[in-house]
């Protein structure tokens, strides 16, 4: 059942990106066209109940940052929200991540939590609470990807895992004395209010495939880019931004634009933690294994590095690898004599130990660094680390997000 459902997964993203070909495909793609009007409508009437008030949204009394986009998948969040966590953290902001948890499983039982009243917080009012600033206490199948290795990577930073974030959101205010909240993948939420929204917009596919959901990978109009605070190009490779910078000026003339790069850094032994360098790539024959939206662009980045990518795998975003994948995997490898497995570090955590590591396993660490507008991200770590107070709690939040 689930490799079907990871069939129609694949063949779903084929269709809408134009690979899947005859009669059925012709005919699914016609049908989608007409539901993303409808789509555009609903997302357009949702945002306008919140803009006149007839949707409530939620004030925490902290900061509540929003890093999202207007596309579906693949525009490099993970990597920023670890640095924009960083940033505050190492600033002396008590920062909580707050995550949906997207394909994350259902707790056994509950997380047992005293409150500071010195009752047992209730089942129901208890988010997945992935880490606190001292200890991780998830794994990835239960935190889901993103937020494990979030937590994994940031020490003193907690991760909390829920749906509906604005319970999330209590629980880190009220719990953990947080007084920055980082709002992953909320560019849509809306439930909460935003103190600012950093909005990516992937260099290389800016606007996904000009089609909004389901027919292209377009989660809102790129007109909406107007509600943006500030504007992160991701995944620049040094080639002028001219052009797609003009493009966003059209639908958002104020927010500050900050181009970075996604690059990888070291490569990470997933059972040894040993690192190596990235030359170590360099002439090497290697198998590339991934369940990401984009995995091109994985893959290409390991090319780019000298690697001979002989053999690749590749399964529907976010795939929880069984043993017998990486088995299959591994075989196929040592057959045709690969000096190595890379996978990606998104990947790595869903990643179950081989029957035998005939070939060794590692993943490829990517890191942000910004390009230009480096005033504007020092500015915006500023302004949240010595936010202007206003004495008068009904006007605390008053502007704070424009819908």
């Amino acid at each position: 059942m689930k490799e079907r459902i990871d069939e129609l997964e694949q063949w779903g993203a084929d269709v809408i990106f134009g690979r899947a070909k005859g009669f059925r495909a012709t005919m699914t793609r016609a049908l989608m066209s007409g539901l993303s009007g409808i789509f555009r409508g609903l997302v357009q009437l949702r945002i306008s109940r919140y803009r006149s008030g007839r949707k409530i949204q939620a004030y925490m009394g902290a900061q509540v940052v929003s890093i999202g986009n207007i596309t579906v998948g693949g525009t490099g969040k993970t990597p920023v929200v670890e640095l924009l966590a960083k940033s505050l953290r190492d600033r002396g902001r008590k920062v909580a991540i707050l995550s949906r948890g997207y394909k994350s499983k259902k707790l056994e039982r509950s997380q047992n939590w005293d409150g500071k009243n010195g009752k047992r917080i209730p089942a129901e009012q208890m988010p997945k609470v992935v880490s606190t600033p001292g200890a991780l206490l998830l794994d990835s199948k239960f935190a889901g990807d993103e937020p494990f290795m979030l937590a994994k990577n940031l020490e003193g930073v907690s991760v909390i895992v829920d749906k509906n974030r604005v319970k999330g959101a209590h629980f880190a205010v009220g719990e953990l004395d947080s007084d920055i909240l980082l709002l992953d993948d909320g560019m849509q939420y809306l439930d909460l209010a935003h103190s600012l929204d950093i909005v990516l917009v992937d260099s290389r596919s800016p606007f996904g495939t000009g089609s909004l959901l389901p027919r292209g990978t377009l989660r809102e109009p790129p007109k909406n880019l107007r509600r943006a605070s500030y504007i992160l190009i991701t995944k620049c490779d040094g080639t002028s931004n001219s052009e797609l910078i003009a493009r966003i000026r059209k639908y958002n003339s104020t927010a500050d634009i900050i181009e970075c790069a996604h690059g990888p850094i070291h490569l990470e032994n997933l059972y040894t933690r040993e690192k190596e360098p990235l030359e170590i790539l360099d002439g090497k024959w290697v198998g590339a294994i991934s369940a990401i939206a984009v995995p091109q662009n994985f893959e290409n980045s390991l090319r780019s590095l000298g690697a001979k990518v002989e053999i690749k795998r590749r399964f529907s975003d976010h795939h929880r690898f069984n043993r017998r994948d990486i088995d299959d995997f591994m075989h196929r490898c040592v057959e045709r004599d690969m000096e190595m497995i890379v996978t990606t570090e998104k990947d790595a955590v869903r990643f179950p130990r081989p029957t035998e590591i005939s070939v060794p396993i590692y993943f490829l660490r990517i890191e942000v660094q910004i390009l230009t507008g480096g005033e504007s991200w020092n500015a915006m770590i500023d302004r949240l680390c010595n936010p202007i107070p206003v004495l008068d709690p009904v006007l605390k939040n008053a502007g704070s997000y424009r819908v």
